[in-house]
């Protein structure tokens, strides 16, 4: 592999693919959209003291979603598109390796995902203004996003080369994104719900002088959703592999300020099963203290970013390889009705 030729490769990608006027405008209509969010984020956050992280977090989260609904565009027919416009082979027959093809690609497919980064850099900067974001929450939240952002591009530009057809290619590496980031939410929802189990609630009743008995105790038993059985499906989710892995930032009462540890304490809150309620008004303090901050929520589950993260490198690692084999020339086998030159 030549790093010479990497670059040329992703340059020539980038001047292909981006080259229309289409792509500016795309950028500039998101830029307007970020710039709507930031400033009705720091309307929501402002109550907190600490409307920096909050507004952060939205703002990373908004790149992520738009680099996992535009990079399948790009990056989906990389390979396959090249092969039908008849320039793949001319590639192919120079100096160019098929590791520095591939390569160049990829880094071609990251490059588009970091266009929408770099446009949120402003208001990212805006951000810090509120305060109360912390320099290791910025760090490993701008790295983690980096690595969705590559493994994304890899996903896209491993069925463009393993897929003859542009348009399946796509097509499939939009439902393997959705599966990740939709449809991991749905097998968590449709899962816990059929999957449940008995709780009970007791307090105390009334007299029918409207004094609360204390010699007694009445129940209501109920139904509840495991949704502590199936909580690791949303382990590969992108954005709470994002919220996961990024310390979080506490406010008033143990309180995650921004979204990130919001998503996370709803992901770790659901590692917990049901247990039964009590609440006893002869003894109030003893019951209110069964309910627990959601800091003390995630200091007492575990965390499962890494698990996520491996199994979307995984899977991207796959078809990049799957993609880099099928490319290789002299190629044993091409599927029928592959254009060569």
């Amino acid at each position: 592999m030549n790093l010479t030729h990497i670059g040329i490769i992703a340059r020539l990608e980038l001047t292909q693919r981006l080259r229309s006027v289409g792509w500016y405008i795309l950028l500039g209509v998101y830029a307007l959209i970020l710039l709507g969010i930031t400033g009705l984020s720091f309307a929501v956050y402002s109550y907190t003291g600490m409307a920096g992280a909050g507004v952060y977090s939205i703002v990373v989260n908004i790149v992520l979603l738009l680099v996992v609904l535009v990079s399948p565009t790009l990056s989906g027919n990389a390979i396959n598109g090249d092969r039908d416009a008849a320039t793949l082979a001319a590639v192919q027959v120079t100096a160019v390796s098929t590791g520095d093809i591939m390569l160049g690609k990829l880094l071609a497919a990251v490059a588009t995902g970091g266009a929408f980064l770099l446009v949120a850099v402003p208001f990212l900067a805006i951000s810090l203004i509120g305060g109360g974001a912390h320099p290791g929450t910025l760090a490993v939240s701008l790295i983690v996003l980096a690595v969705e952002i590559i493994v994304v591009a890899a996903i896209g530009v491993g069925f463009s080369g393993l897929i003859a057809r542009p348009l399946f290619s796509v097509a499939a590496t939009y439902l393997v994104v959705a599966a990740l980031a939709i449809g991991t939410l749905i097998v968590f929802a449709l899962g816990g719900t059929a999957l449940r189990t008995e709780t009970t609630n007791y307090n105390r009743p009334y007299d029918s002088f409207g004094n609360v008995d204390c010699d007694r105790w009445e129940t209501y038993t109920y139904e509840t959703p495991r949704f502590d059985r199936v909580w690791w499906v949303l382990a590969a989710n992108p954005f709470v592999v994002l919220a996961d892995a990024t310390p979080t930032v506490y406010g008033d009462g143990g309180w995650p300020a921004d979204m990130f540890g919001q998503i996370k304490y709803g992901v770790r809150s659901a590692q917990l099963p049901p247990q039964d309620y009590r609440w006893d008004e002869c003894n109030p303090d003893e019951s209110q203290a069964q309910d627990r901050t959601a800091q003390e929520v995630i200091n007492s589950t575990v965390p499962s970013w890494f698990v996520g993260l491996g199994v979307q490198i995984v899977l991207a690692g796959g078809l990049f390889a799957g993609a880099w084999a099928r490319t290789t020339t002299p190629a044993r086998m091409l599927p029928p009705g592959t254009r060569i030159a």
